[in-house]
């Protein structure tokens, strides 16, 4: 298991109880507005089950992983919803998906590895379908309280995307942070459109 799963097996219950009220409402607007009425969207690295639970509250059919079992336990329980545990190097996607949603989860991944990751949730998305990620504002590789990020500004993602032709971006922005006691922070939203 990698520091970051080591990580949140150690404090699942806290992380839960930090990020499962996050309003997170304008992101998941922008996104479904791509998505057809009752859309499979799967939940890539679901934490607590906030977003996967407003989706399915609003009529769509939503499958869910996380790599951390003990996050996916808490989310199978809030959702009634089989989270399966999973992480992005194991994912082997066929193209039954209109949209893939990982909210604040790919940014754990090493940069070397994030081109496979990104590939693979693409494997997973019906022709159409789009992926929306979120990574903290920056640039480079850093370790933080247990945790690795990899940070993403406009440059790195375009970078990323040359070597993704599976990807047409349809919109990046940035936000800030939703808690009050990270208000100085941003974080760079994409949705990327999986071509016909």
């Amino acid at each position: 298991m990698s520091e970051t799963l080591a990580y949140y097996e150690q404090h699942a219950a806290r992380f839960f109880d930090e990020t499962v009220d996050i309003d997170m409402s304008a992101a998941r607007a922008r996104f479904l507005a791509y998505l057809p009425p009752h859309a499979a969207i799967l939940d890539a690295g679901c934490g607590s089950g906030r977003d996967a639970a407003a989706f399915m509250a609003a009529g769509y059919r939503v499958s869910a992983f996380d790599g951390s079992p003990t996050l996916a336990a808490m989310a199978t329980q809030r959702l009634g919803l089989d989270v399966v545990v999973k992480r992005f190097e194991e994912l082997t996607l066929t193209p039954r998906f209109d949209g893939i949603w990982a909210c604040a989860s790919l940014l754990h991944l090493p940069a070397r590895r994030l081109r496979d990751a990104f590939a693979r949730l693409g494997n997973g998305l019906r022709p159409r379908g789009v992926l929306y990620a979120s990574f903290k504002y920056g640039l480079g590789e850093r370790n933080a309280g247990g945790r690795h990020f990899t940070d993403m500004n406009d440059d790195g993602l375009a970078d990323l995307l040359t070597e993704l032709p599976i990807f047409h971006v349809l919109e990046v922005w940035l936000a800030p942070d939703q808690r009050p006691q990270r208000s100085g922070e941003r974080w760079l939203n994409t949705l990327l459109r999986r071509p016909e």
